[in-house]
């Protein structure tokens, strides 16, 4: 019936040589839904049992490894148990009904700390990091239905003691603590955020690459101050991108793409990626290109990674005829759905360079092949072992291997080996053949004994087999029997992570134990620091065409394409960076220091530039009468020389000074319900930036983005679009401010057009208001009588790279921007490109007239740029790089019918430009061509 009429506990004190069944009740039926042993005091175990109708539930506690119990009713039913990890008496219980209890003795008492707690997201306090160790972390249901990050003390967690350390709601189900870091995503129209917290300091914003834009992010490894995290990024199905951390988990570089996934029962994610125990800073992950799945192994935390090498001979002493580069060896990287065996890939933290694996030797990993292969030199050499898959056992810290076969039929016989796989011998574990369902070892890396469980028949009990290895020993080792060996990468190079590392190893000619004293570790030298030791920094990477030892870092389209040197906000000199930064846990010392390779420069004064003022919370509408914190941020320029002229709309007036280097909020009040228009103009010698924000006095408000051509002609009709996630039609209500009115346009629609009839810069901005929440963004039209358009298109490469985002667009019309003005010497304030919205990526660039000269005529000189800027483009000088070394080539387009074309009134301009292009080009071939492009010209041209 599906259903445990009962349960009978059996133990054994002898190695499980023989075992007592245990009365709990004595005439009353048990049944056992759980058993906890503790994880620092293995004598106190805790039985969780239901009566037979399920009405009630007891536990059983033990202090003597379970030679005795004693009865203990609770008023309520487990779902989990949770040790503390220092303390061995204090106990959380997790229940059916999302409640949380605590006990401090062992079970006896319970008291109730939280209601509609999210399972499996409840957390103690971690050693070391933590003030309190009686503190928990969890995450729970408020009363509005969301979920929040609480913490509290467990000797009083009253709502007064009740802390929220992130104000805001988290999304369900996000909530990790995990060594010095806590974790979770907040969800906001359509867009998720996630949020890192290091060693308890404030919640801040994990910054990926700018483009990554993840569908989902899962938290690899925690350890030695550093995250690894496998993030699936929009374009991806079945992999993930691997990204490791600066040490407060904040800012984080790719280290490999496209690492295979698959997603399990009740949409668990697995990652093809694992972390080799024993050796710090060995991983393996399983890579998927075009189809293919390769095994790639890294050494110094994914700094460099590299095939597996193959084995020349197989394991009857046959040649593989397997070489690189055609063919590697690949491993299936699993995990196993049952806890009592192993995975395909094993290793120890107390047999560091033991890996034991399944998997094949070819170009690419093949799922129905599963040969065994092993490595003792932590996968610099390996053997074939076996032709079928088996479930591996590590006894007296790898001094024993044992190996059974993974397979559906019953079994008798086991495999084992003494000699790290070289020799492998049979034993027959059992007179009639069982289907194994686990192994078992006594717990503690010392032991020669195993447990090996199973079934003789599906309607069978448990079959229980002791293997027992140590007759096969008849001393425990001394010196002379080990040797030793050292820890090198796939090229032989022993300075790994900054340290040579020796590791001592039992010879296979000496039939000793290790034991319990035994420690692998021999030896460590600290090395002199090389090239090899240091990574491209945070916004930088690597040129694919260098070698594994060499670093050449440059700058990181994704990050940000425009970033001049930080140093120079801040002082009249700056270092000149190259990029590097040494690999996190990385103990080298002397010798290169890329850190410090670098000059220092004299700081140009530069104008402000990214001016931007938003309101602390993100929003821009409030109650009268509420305090409103105003922040101002500078993304580019001086600011020590900059003056801040602030206006709030209401009469407010001031002039700050460090304004953006303090980062003090400005803190207001507004008495009256309106619309204010507050501004801030920063100001220096070198030039000036403004910013302004509408604030609407009546509820809160958030963000926008507003699309539109920023060169325009006179009297030319122009598109100005909101683009709203989500969008929300007949809902949305738009305000448009157009130049420095107070009156605004309304309209349902997400865009309107309009006329300009004067030259000059003109404001937009727009604010989309639904329900209580508004968003707002604002941009700066330039109105002109003349200007030229060049149509470009790009490499189809890029399509592939194209989010279709207004900011992606916008920063690759940057990057373009100011290659071609680095390329012609043409002033970059006279270019502007413009990608369009939508596959293929296209765009315009615009070419404007310089700025007029009241006391001479314009020269033909200075109309030379649109010659150089198409002779450019045809030589294909203007191309940048991607990420992963994808490089994109910038071209002209053909429209079919000259799709170069003149902004605004007039045609003088036109006609010398014609003229310049036919004496700079002097090809008939080129006069040919402009001739037959006639939208270059305007109507009155007369061509």
């Amino acid at each position: 019936m599906g259903k445990v009429l009962e349960s009978s506990l059996w133990r054994s004190s002898d190695f499980g040589t023989s075992y007592t069944k245990l009365t709990l009740q004595p005439g009353v039926t048990t049944v056992i839904d759980n058993f906890y042993i503790c994880p620092t005091n293995k004598r106190k175990v805790i039985l969780v049992s239901s009566s037979l109708s399920d009405r009630d539930q007891s536990l059983f506690l033990s202090v003597d490894e379970g030679a005795t119990f004693q009865k203990q009713p609770i008023p309520f039913f487990v779902d989990t148990l949770i040790f503390h990890p220092k303390e061995e008496d204090k106990v959380l219980a997790y229940t059916k009904e999302s409640k949380l209890y605590v006990s401090s003795d062992l079970g006896k008492k319970w008291t109730l700390l939280q209601e509609r707690v999210t399972k499996d997201h409840v957390f103690w306090a971690v050693s070391g990091v933590d003030a309190d160790p009686d503190f928990v972390h969890m995450e729970a249901q408020d009363l509005g239905g969301g979920f929040q990050y609480i913490t509290c003390p467990i000797h009083n967690c009253s709502e007064k003691l009740l802390a929220a350390p992130f104000a805001g709601p988290i999304d369900h189900g996000s909530l990790t603590v995990q060594d010095d870091y806590i974790f979770f995503k907040v969800t906001s129209a359509n867009r998720t955020k996630y949020y890192v917290s290091y060693r308890r300091n404030e919640f801040v914003l994990m910054k990926l690459p700018k483009y990554a834009l993840p569908k989902d992010l899962q938290i690899i490894s925690t350890d030695e101050s550093q995250v690894f995290v496998a993030v699936q990024e929009w374009y991806q199905m079945d992999t993930y991108n691997l990204y490791q951390s600066d040490p407060r988990g904040v800012r984080y570089a790719l280290v490999l793409q496209d690492v295979r996934s698959s997603r399990q029962a009740e949409e668990s994610v697995l990652i093809d990626i694992l972390e080799v125990r024993g050796v710090k800073g060995v991983f393996l992950a399983n890579q998927k290109i075009d189809g293919k799945v390769m095994t790639l192994i890294t050494y110094n935390k994914g700094r460099d990674w590299d095939y597996l090498r193959p084995p020349s001979m197989d394991m009857n002493g046959k040649p593989t005829n397997c070489k690189p580069p055609d063919c590697h060896l690949h491993l299936h990287l699993r995990w196993a759905d049952n806890p009592y065996v192993s995975g395909t890939v094993h290793t120890k933290d107390t047999a560091p360079g033991l890996i034991m694996g399944a998997g094949n030797l070819g170009s690419q990993l093949v799922e129905y092949k599963e040969e065994m292969y092993i490595t003792s030199d932590c996968g610099h050499t390996w053997r074939q072992v076996f032709e079928e898959e088996h479930h591996i056992l590590y006894l007296d810290h790898g001094g024993v291997i044992v190996a059974i076969k993974d397979t559906s039929i019953p079994l008798k016989i086991l495999k084992f080996s003494v000699d790290e796989g070289l020799t492998w011998s049979t034993h027959n574990f059992t007179s009639t053949s069982v289907f194994v369902d686990g192994l078992l070892s006594e717990p503690g890396d010392e032991t020669l004994v195993m447990t090996v469980f199973g079934h003789i028949s599906f309607r069978s009990d448990w079959e229980l087999v002791k293997v027992d290895f140590r007759p096969s020993f008849s001393r425990q080792c001394g010196e002379e029997d080990y040797s030793s060996w050292d820890l090198s990468n796939l090229q032989g190079d022993r300075c790994i992570m900054g340290q040579q590392r020796s590791f001592r190893k039992r010879k296979s000619t000496s039939w000793c134990i290790k034991g319990r004293s035994f420690t692998s570790a021999l030896t460590s030298r600290v090395c002199e620091c090389r090239d090899s030791d240091f990574l491209c920094d945070y916004g930088f990477e690597r040129s694919p065409s260098s070698e594994s030892n060499t670093n050449k870092c440059s700058a990181n389209f994704w990050f940000n394409p425009l970033s001049p040197p930080d140093d120079c906000a801040l002082g009249q000199t700056y270092t000149s960076s190259l990029g590097y930064r040494k690999v996190v846990s990385n103990v080298c010392e002397g010798g290169v220091d890329l850190q410090q390779s670098s000059a220092q420069l004299q700081c140009p004064l530069t104008p402000p530039r990214g001016l931007q003022v938003s309101i602390q919370g993100e929003a821009v509408a409030v109650r009268p009468g509420e305090d409103v914190l105003f922040v101002v941020r500078q993304e580019q320029g001086d600011v020590l020389t900059t003056k801040y002229q602030v206006d709030l709309g209401d009469g407010f007036k001031a002039m700050y000074v460090n304004l953006t280097l303090t980062g003090e909020p400005i803190r207001h009040r507004y008495e009256s319900p309106g619309i204010y228009r507050v501004s801030v103009r920063a100001e220096n010698t070198a030039g000036h930036d403004e910013a302004v924000l509408f604030i609407q006095v009546n509820s809160p408000l958030q963000a926008l983005y507003l699309e539109v051509v920023p060169v325009i002609g006179i009297n030319q009709e122009v598109n100005l679009t909101a683009v709203l996630l989500p969008l929300n039609p007949n809902l949305t209500v738009f305000y448009w401010w157009i130049g420095h009115s107070l009156q605004p346009l309304l309209s349902l629609d997400n865009s309107v057009t309009t006329r300009f009839s004067d030259t000059g810069d003109v404001r937009v901005t727009v604010q989309a208001a639904c329900g209580n929440s508004v968003l707002q963004d604002s941009r700066v039209l330039r109105v002109l009588d003349q200007f030229q358009v060049v149509p470009l298109q790009f490499s189809k490469e890029l399509d592939a790279y194209n989010p279709n985002t207004p900011e992606w667009r916008e920063d690759v019309g940057l990057v373009v921007t100011r290659l071609l003005s680095k390329e012609t010497s043409v002033p970059q304030e006279l270019l502007v490109t413009v990608l369009k919205p939508g596959l293929p990526t296209l765009a315009d660039l615009y070419v404007l007239l310089p700025p007029p000269r009241p006391t001479r005529k314009r020269s033909l000189s200075s109309d030379k740029r649109l010659a150089a800027i198409q002779q450019v483009l045809n030589a294909q000088k203007i191309s940048f790089l991607l990420r992963g070394g994808v490089r994109v080539l910038v071209a002209l387009r053909d429209t079919g019918t000259g799709a170069e074309q003149l902004g605004g009134g007039g045609g003088y301009w036109a006609v010398v430009v014609l003229f310049v292009i036919g004496l700079f080009a002097a090809g008939a071939f080129i006069l040919y061509k402009f001739k037959r492009q006639g939208p270059w010209l305007p109507s009155s041209a007369g061509l």
